[in-house]
């Protein structure tokens, strides 16, 4: 009888007959990815002060800024690969599959094409990465639609963020390799920020929505008495 072949994730007696080791160790294949998401960091870091002055003030705003280009590119691009090829990822070596089959150590929900993690990552790729870029758009030209996108696309990350979490937390995490490493720093810290950060930028939405409402209705409500006293 054929038995499956070894693989690192969790549950022990998951069956990938398609699994293929990584070709990279993990410390290659954090400083590629690390080394990636540094050089976005630094355009977008350059983008930004060029506009400090104008749309983009003070190191909030630009943090802000590179925190959605960097929400586009992993979203749209890393998140967007797992939703394409979620079938076969198991047993290819691409650079990216082997980013997903390392963190996946931490969550193996992505190489079985899990319904919840599948659907909630399309979701992600594609409604929030491009939404994700027009934000920082709209933000670097400072439109009257930023605080509006900033709160829609906040709110669907911190709610897809909470369900990945709590959908294997109240199972026990049967999918999470136990070891500090893999379920503090992977599965708990690398998901984290996308339950901070919305929550902060929801916060900074709904402040800057409801100063531009007040305003208008003050605004609206002295038209009205000098129309009443002419």
């Amino acid at each position: 009888m054929e038995t499956a072949r070894p693989h690192p994730y969790y549950p022990q007696n998951l069956v990938l007959d398609h699994y293929v080791p990584n070709t990279n160790s993990m410390m290659d294949t954090l400083i590629m990815m690390f080394a990636v998401f540094g050089v976005i960091i630094a355009v977008s870091l350059f983008l930004a002060y060029k506009k400090r002055n104008t749309s983009i003030r003070g190191v909030g705003n630009q943090v802000t800024f590179v925190w959605f280009v960097m929400c586009g590119f992993i979203h749209l691009g890393l998140e967007g690969y797992f939703g394409v090829y979620h079938k076969t990822l198991a047993g290819m070596n691409t650079p990216l599959a082997q980013v997903w089959k390392e963190y996946s150590i931490s969550d193996s929900r992505y190489l079985t094409s899990d319904s919840f993690v599948l659907i909630m990552e399309r979701i992600t790729a594609f409604a929030w990465g491009p939404l994700a870029f027009y934000t920082a758009y709209a933000q670097y030209h400072d439109l009257p639609s930023r605080y509006i996108v900033q709160l829609i696309l906040s709110l669907g990350q911190l709610y897809g963020d909470v369900l990945y979490y709590f959908t294997t937390l109240v199972e026990g995490s049967p999918h999470c390799d136990p070891h500090p490493y893999y379920y503090y720093f992977y599965f708990v810290h690398f998901n984290a920020w996308w339950i901070i950060i919305p929550c902060i930028l929801m916060h900074n939405s709904i402040k800057n929505l409801y100063r531009a409402v007040r305003i208008t209705m003050e605004g609206a409500a002295k038209d009205q008495k000098q129309k009443k006293h002419k």
